[in-house]
């Protein structure tokens, strides 16, 4: 059996995107099901749009949780035994016709499968694995995997959809997520649980990386801009469905929406993990926080026909998650990579507090004000601010051999 450290970074990277690109492409089809589930149920917009925001908080406290796990046992275990719940949970929601079972499974059980195959696992488990001078760019393209699931699995749930109903899409989609398993032993297997080292946040122990992290004053700037992050992806993708049919255009419209975000945030992670290995991560942040507030202003003023959706898909979708790569960048250069797993799945549960109110208040306002205006208000100014917050992060320039890499 080749060791881990024998594997080319390419390889990793790829095996670790395809795992992600699944159980993200499935979490991402989910809102296409709201509309059918409320019809079918009677459950009411709010009660499902929090059944959604719970899971994006529970997704948040899975991954620490897991990584923690991960750390100390290796990945294999836990990732399978989260497919297996993911699967589950998914091909039991047509069958349910209680909120609060409603909460239970979509809230919990879905997002406890798909949190042990969240970033925070894979990126954790293959930054130990690629050297330092690779490990950007093997961010992008498992970041990007994710990207590539939700570009194919959200239009092939709206076909599954439209041929066979709801119902049995939603259960063959839940089924699907099986197919990780051959790979997770392939991607994990070998991969026991690494040496002890000390990381750059402290000891050799979870316990004292962890006091070191959350004294350090640039991981908690770097978790309250991941937090914006959250807020806006999760309203995003939960409510676009719902401001689709708001203005009185076809289904199809808000899934080529979400299948486009997916596919042009494919080229962003890709162009981020390349761009800053020679830049300052905390810059990049920066910027692609301020473009997105441009980008949701023009949106938001714009007259809202099938292209000024399908536009903003594309031009939203370079920035949406290609903050990971220099998020997850800026915890290995502040925190070492040894519990990274750990202490970037801290950073992921900032960013799905902001998940859980962005996808749970959304529905809340649009019940309030029967508009989503002011949750596109919020989107702004949190963008603003994060875009401020990550300048005083004290990161050191790249090292030239870095930036030559």
């Amino acid at each position: 059996m080749v060791s881990p450290s024998a594997r080319a970074p390419l390889a990793i990277a790829i095996a670790a995107a395809a795992v992600y690109a699944l159980a993200f492409g499935l979490r991402q089809a989910q809102p296409l099901f709201i509309g059918a589930l409320n019809s079918h149920t009677g459950i009411g917009y709010a009660a499902i749009s929090l059944a959604f925001g719970v899971a994006q908080l529970v997704w948040g406290f899975a991954q620490p949780v897991a990584g923690a796990v991960s750390d100390r046992f290796g990945p294999r275990r836990v990732m399978i035994g989260g497919a297996m719940l993911l699967a589950a949970a998914n091909s039991a929601i047509p069958f349910i016709s209680d909120a609060l079972v409603l909460t239970l499974v979509i809230g919990i059980a879905a997002a406890l499968g798909a949190g042990t195959m969240g970033p925070a696992m894979l990126l954790g488990a293959a930054s130990r694995w690629i050297p330092e001078a690779k490990r950007s760019v093997a961010h992008g393209i498992i970041n990007a995997g994710g990207s590539f699931g939700q570009f194919t699995v959200v239009p092939l749930a709206q076909l599954l959809i439209g041929l066979a109903g709801w119902q049995p899409a939603m259960v063959l989609l839940g089924l699907s997520s099986l197919a990780v398993i051959p790979l997770l032993v392939l991607f994990a297997s070998a991969s026991p649980a690494p040496a002890p080292a000390a990381g750059a946040a402290g000891g050799s122990s979870v316990g004292s990386a962890l006091r070191g992290a959350l004294g350090n004053r640039s991981y908690l700037l770097l978790n309250a801009g991941f937090f914006t992050c959250g807020f806006h992806v999760a309203f995003i993708v939960t409510h676009l469905p719902g401001v689709v049919a708001l203005c009185g255009l076809p289904a199809e419209v808000s899934a080529w929406s979400v299948s486009l975000i997916g596919l042009f945030n494919i080229m962003g992670s890709l162009w981020i993990g390349r761009f800053v290995q020679r830049r300052r991560m905390k810059l990049a942040l920066a910027g692609l926080y301020f473009a997105r507030a441009l980008i949701i202003g023009a949106f938001f003023f714009a007259p809202k026909t099938p292209a000024t959706f399908l536009i903003f898909a594309c031009a939203i979708g370079f920035t949406y998650l290609s903050t990971v790569p220099p998020t997850v960048g800026l915890v290995a250069k502040l925190c070492g990579t040894r519990y990274l797993a750990t202490l970037f799945g801290i950073v992921m549960l900032s960013h799905q507090v902001g998940g859980f109110l962005g996808a749970s208040l959304g529905g809340k306002a649009f019940e309030a004000t029967g508009s989503y205006d002011w949750m596109w208000y919020a989107d702004i100014a949190l963008c603003l601010m994060a875009a401020l917050v990550h300048l005083p992060i004290r990161e050191a320039k790249p090292a030239p051999a870095l930036a030559a890499a």
